[in-house]
């Protein structure tokens, strides 16, 4: 006999088979054995609670009320809408941005438009449609959509949206080709008390080159609006890959985002995720450095003010010898915003001659606002040099009254320090247009608290 669903869960299921029925799109065979899989997992995993230790300051049950959200549907009548497709708001976003190699529009789960420089396409570089490319039957997404990053079993939103998702982005860079400019994703979530399943993957081959800019905006909303991200990002030998998040959605957003990075043998992997928007905000990152040589920074911003929540998870597990990581996470926190901090350094039997490094530090801007920040290390080899260090602490007051002494009022002053403190994350990082974007959104936070 088949186990009937939870009330709260039995309404999505029907809303995901409706959907396909709806858009007429039938998944290959084995996405669709590898989607019904996934949902059996959901069904088996419990929810997340604070007695978790890594859910233990975000009460998911409470945040997100998955009985009232329905799926977004990947409308086949949307089609390949191209430029009248695009949300002025995202379009305002698209303008600010410097030059690309290629650019791919989602909106509300669907990719409208996708683009690349000729030149790339000659060389063998694949950007598409996550979806077009499994249903084409493109190898290399068989092989490792959702099975060695994000798998269902990785918890219950990876299931949720290993079983769900509508589309993404796949990416392929061939072996020894360099991408000189980035590859941009802009994405736009519209519709309240939705959800919004989408996933990246992105594959460098050996000796590559690429950075990946992963944009997601919304307006604000009356009712918890979910947009689920699921990144797998595979390095090769000698490659280089940068992966940058931004996320500006609007009030009433919840952002919940699993990203894995895998970086094989002499190659870089880095991260940097940026949280600006939303009500709430949770990202789970794992960084693996599975060969000699490999390295991974792991960088992070985020200033919340009102009521959000900032939540980061993160793991650096270093499995092979004479690898190197560094994660850096700075937050500046006003009213009764809060920020939550939890980062893990992993060191394997047999990774000796690890370097591995983990900082995370908050600027306090209200005696409501609350940081907690748990850095910890679990270290199975002999040889190794690995710290790990958190910071809390209010405005600096020397700094306020040097620069006050120098003309600028208190509210001036404030805006300088708290930009000097969180720009040192953004110039580990220089990447096209990148901090001065995520600058001006910064700006015009301060510039609302006054």
């Amino acid at each position: 006999m088949t186990q009937m669903a939870p009330p709260r869960q039995r309404a999505v299921r029907a809303l995901n088979r409706d959907t396909v029925m709806e858009t007429g799109l039938v998944d290959p065979s084995w996405l669709s054995a590898r989607r019904e899989e996934a949902w059996e997992t959901y069904l088996r995993t419990p929810l997340p609670s604070t007695r978790s230790e890594e859910w233990r300051y975000t009460d998911i049950a409470r945040m997100l009320p998955l009985e009232g959200i329905v799926p977004n549907s990947v409308d086949a009548a949307d089609g390949a809408g191209g430029a009248r497709a695009v949300p002025e708001g995202l379009r305002r976003a698209m303008d600010e941005d410097e030059r690309s190699a290629g650019r791919v529009v989602e909106v509300d789960g669907r990719v409208v438009s996708a683009e690349l420089e000729d030149a790339l396409v000659a060389k063998g570089v694949v950007l598409d449609s996550l979806r077009a490319a499994a249903r084409r039957g493109d190898p290399v997404v068989e092989a490792l959509l959702a099975t060695r990053a994000v798998p269902a079993t990785d918890g219950k939103f990876a299931a949720l949206n290993a079983a769900l998702w509508s589309d993404g982005v796949f990416l392929r860079v061939p072996r020894g080709v360099l991408l000189d400019k980035p590859i941009r994703l802009s994405r736009w979530v519209s519709r309240p008390g939705t959800a919004t399943f989408s996933r990246i993957l992105i594959v460098a081959d050996e000796m590559s080159q690429v950075s990946f800019v992963d944009e997601i905006l919304s307006p604000d909303f009356e009712s918890v609006t979910l947009a689920n991200a699921a990144v797998e990002l595979f390095s090769h030998r000698g490659a280089q890959v940068q992966y940058v998040s931004i996320q500006r959605m609007g009030r009433g957003g919840f952002y919940l985002a699993n990203q894995r990075t895998l970086a094989k043998r002499d190659s870089t992997l880095d991260t940097l995720n940026v949280a600006l928007g939303g009500s709430v905000g949770r990202v789970d990152l794992n960084a693996r450095l599975l060969g000699p040589g490999a390295n991974s920074d792991m960088l992070g911003l985020y200033f919340g003010d009102g009521d959000q929540h900032f939540d980061f998870n993160t793991s650096q597990d270093h499995v092979a010898a004479d690898a190197r990581s560094d994660l850096l996470y700075k937050g500046a926190l006003d009213e009764a915003a809060r920020g939550v901090f939890r980062g893990i350094i992993r060191v394997h039997e047999g990774a000796q001659r690890t370097d591995a490094y983990q900082t995370n530090r908050n600027l306090l801007l209200s005696d409501r606002a609350v940081a907690t920040s748990l850095p910890n290390l679990e270290i199975e080899a002999d040889d190794v040099r690995c710290s790990h260090g958190a910071t809390v602490g209010q405005l600096d007051t020397e700094a306020l009254f040097y620069l006050m002494s120098r003309g600028l009022d208190r509210a001036q002053a404030e805006r300088v320090v708290v930009k000097g403190f969180l720009g040192e994350v953004l110039t580990r990082l220089p990447l096209g247009g990148v901090a001065e974007k995520v600058t001006r959104a910064i700006e015009a936070k301060l510039a609302v608290r006054g």
